[in-house]
């Protein structure tokens, strides 16, 4: 379900991006891609209350225990409550000023971003108080209803596009208003669903200061880490705008755009295991723990590999087709974020993991301190050095892949992991597949000349056929070539039926 899901939003998102591009234009575009990233900014510690509302609400799940369930279901949302306020607080001083004074935005679209801005805020005081049932619809593994609810949401911005073209009022107040409104009829959606289909998700007054306390220090743990993944993405392009401009603002943006159509076939399939490998952890059985965390870490890797290979190669003429007008600096953006997207998903599995296991202080301080370090970085470097703009992405590439180490060696001592068996069972496949799966399509998009349709689609079928072969015979275990064998023959019977 969750990969239908995906498939219609994709090609969605697509058509909608293209139109959006079009009709706001590169400089409007670029202007509500960082104006909202100011929110984002201010919105930090949601990212760490909505990793702590999952963990919590799983693991209690996992005890059965449906008063239990309920008092923390209530907990969480008396803490998503509290967080709604203090970001209306600080977005109204803080993000104002912020807005008023350091950003680089035209004066004749001053009075736009600020309405664009105020809609983003309601924008993300809503998700964050649909978080707690969100993340109920999850622990409870309805995939089947999250993924209704998303296709719901790309169907009403489709609407949004249509609304957005036939209108002649201001474009980009327009369409802030708009997406706002669909936050809140999917937010709606979640809060009807959750109260009528789960017992847990009843929400009451219940102060507990205990549990309060215990699930802001779990959330606090993580608040270094989440601060970093805001400032890699919202962060770093605030300081394009900052040094470039909205246009740049408008580049990051596409390649944003097309790096989530890209994540959506790696984050279904970790979504669909996040919850159990909670709740192996939970029931101590550690043996299954580790098959889920190699089996999530590897092909998690190997499906945006296949992906985004042929998007790396081939992007020049992806977004000349799919973009009326290709942003400068669009090409390289996207290049860089979806190699660093790559690596980046081997990370996921491994944060999962040391959720479940509540012990946060040790992983929160080293993962998030070298994640901080790439906007000061960044800066430094933009500050001093007339350089790409494209180097703020070498720099979260570098420091990403010094992470991914650190975390590794960090959360398997605690899950009773032994390091051997993670780099011979996952690292060793996905850098024996990687180096030979890309040789024969470089070697074919050099010789071809480029920009055709038929190299175009020589290069991109090569690139396929290539990763799929090398992660059949390199990258997968005999046991998992066994069960693909066996799901293709039951396949193909039924076809000849």
């Amino acid at each position: 379900m969750l990969y239908i899901r995906m498939l219609f939003s994709m090609v969605v998102s697509l058509y909608t991006s293209r139109i959006i591009l079009a009709t706001l234009g590169e400089t409007d575009f670029g202007i509500y891609n960082v104006v909202g990233g100011i929110v984002v900014m201010l919105g930090f510690l949601n990212s760490s209350l909505s990793g702590a509302s999952s963990r919590y609400i799983t693991y209690e799940l996992a005890g059965n225990n449906l008063q239990r369930i309920r008092h923390v279901f209530s907990v969480i949302m008396e803490i998503h409550i509290c967080l709604a306020f203090v970001i209306l607080l600080l977005g109204e001083t803080v993000g104002i000023w912020f807005l008023e004074y350091k950003l680089n935005i035209p004066p004749e679209r001053m009075e736009a971003a600020r309405w664009v801005f105020q809609f983003s805020l309601i924008n993300t005081i809503l998700g964050i108080l649909s978080v707690p049932y969100n993340s109920m619809i999850v622990a409870n593994e309805k995939m089947n209803v999250y993924a209704y609810i998303s296709i719901l949401d790309v169907v009403l911005k489709l609407v949004v596009v249509y609304v957005l073209t036939v209108f002649s009022w201001d474009k980009l107040i327009l369409y802030g208003l708009l997406v706002l409104g669909v936050q809140v009829l999917t937010m709606s959606v979640y809060y009807f669903y959750s109260k009528r289909n789960f017992e847990g998700a009843r929400f009451h007054i219940a102060w507990d200061k205990a549990l309060f306390k215990e699930i802001f220090i779990f959330a606090g743990w993580t608040l270094n880490g989440n601060l970093a993944v805001v400032g890699y993405t919202q962060g770093l392009n605030v300081l394009l705008n900052m040094f470039y401009g909205p246009l740049v603002n408008a580049a990051r943006g596409v390649a944003v755009q097309v790096q989530n159509v890209v994540l959506n076939f790696c984050s279904n399939f970790q979504m669909a295991l996040n919850p159990q490998l909670t709740k192996s952890y939970a029931e101590r059985d550690f043996s299954y723990m580790h098959r889920l965390l190699i089996v999530s870490s590897k092909f998690s890797f190997f499906l945006l590999l296949f992906l985004a290979l042929p998007i790396i190669l081939e992007a020049e003429v992806i977004l000349g087709v799919w973009l009326k007008e290709v942003p400068e600096y669009t090409v390289i953006f996207l290049r860089l974020i979806l190699i660093t997207s790559m690596f980046s998903a081997l990370a996921n599995p491994v944060i999962i993991s040391v959720h479940a296991t509540g012990k946060l202080k040790r992983f929160q301080l080293v993962e998030g301190t070298m994640l901080l370090l790439i906007v000061p970085i960044a800066y430094f470097i933009l500050k001093f050095f007339d350089v790409h703009p494209a180097t703020v992405f070498v720099v979260h590439l570098i420091i990403e892949l010094c992470t991914q180490c650190a975390r590794v060696r960090i959360v398997l001592p605690m899950i009773n992991m032994n390091m051997k068996d993670y780099i011979l069972l996952a690292v060793y496949p996905i850098i024996r597949v990687v180096l030979s799966s890309v040789i024969l399509p470089i070697v074919v998009y050099c010789l071809l000349p480029h920009n055709t349709v038929v190299s175009f689609f020589v290069v991109c079928v090569i690139s396929c056929i290539s990763v799929l072969g090398c992660v059949f015979y390199l990258g997968c275990s005999l046991e998992e070539r066994l069960f693909v064998r066996e799901k293709l023959t039951v396949f193909f019977r039924s076809l000849k039926k």
